[in-house]
């Protein structure tokens, strides 16, 4: 397994709330509170960047992290995978035309 650097947690803001705010249990169905409470106790963080990385290196798809939903880090995930699609194909290009 691989090993992340997890110090940061020490500093979260949520280190003194209960995890169950940042894991609602069904998104759709209500718990919006739930998710603005969370987001608003992320806003404030000073190790909100670390939080939302270690998410996104770990495919993190539960709770709120770094201020972010599952649904949120996932489009984010999709949109770098196309630009990597695009800056791929421009690069391809690039050589066929160099050539």
């Amino acid at each position: 397994m691989t090993q992340y650097a997890m110090a940061w947690r020490a500093a979260g803001a949520c280190r003194t709330v209960d995890p169950d705010l940042f894991f609602p249990v069904a998104p759709a169905t209500g718990t919006t509170r739930q998710v603005s409470k969370a987001q608003r106790i992320c806003a404030g963080c000073p190790v909100r960047q670390q939080c939302l990385e270690f998410a996104m290196q770990t495919h993190e798809s539960n709770g709120i992290w770094g201020g972010t939903t599952p649904e949120e880090r996932s489009r984010a995930r999709r949109n770098l995978a196309a630009a990597r699609r695009r800056r791929a194909r421009r690069e391809a290009t690039r050589g066929e035309q160099a050539a």
